[in-house]
């Protein structure tokens, strides 16, 4: 299983970023191999669609699930269509985050957010 976090430092020592779109680094972490790997998030200096752009990064990453805050309606949407689950753990360390995810006991995200949540100041949504 592949997880992907939403994360607010680039190593597996951060924390889940609760911005899924605007966040700066996806951690990956590889269950079956150990593998850790931090990329960035492509998506996060767009100047609209950061949530859509990063959504279509994780489903070209083979992502299985997802550990985030919240998820826009456009990235829901790309996310579910590809069959990664999405889980919400704003604020909990990387590694405590993907321990909870294994043992069930997160919160499966069912419905997104406004389009408008991630906006700030003239920035874009999460999408």
């Amino acid at each position: 299983m592949k997880i992907c976090v939403s994360s607010t430092g680039n190593s597996i020592e951060g924390s889940v970023d609760g911005r899924f779109g605007r966040c700066r680094y996806f951690c990956i972490i590889d269950d079956a191999s150990g593998e850790v790997s931090v990329v960035e998030n492509r998506g996060c200096l767009s100047p609209g669609g950061a949530g859509v752009a990063a959504a279509q990064q994780v489903v070209d990453e083979g992502i299985d699930c997802l550990i985030t805050g919240n998820l826009g309606p456009n990235a829901m949407e790309i996310l579910n269509a590809a069959g990664v689950k999405t889980y919400s753990a704003p604020g909990l360390g990387i590694g405590k985050a993907v321990d909870m995810l294994k043992s069930g006991q997160l919160e499966q995200i069912t419905s997104p957010v406004s389009h408008h949540f991630g906006m700030r100041h003239g920035g874009g949504g999460q999408g």
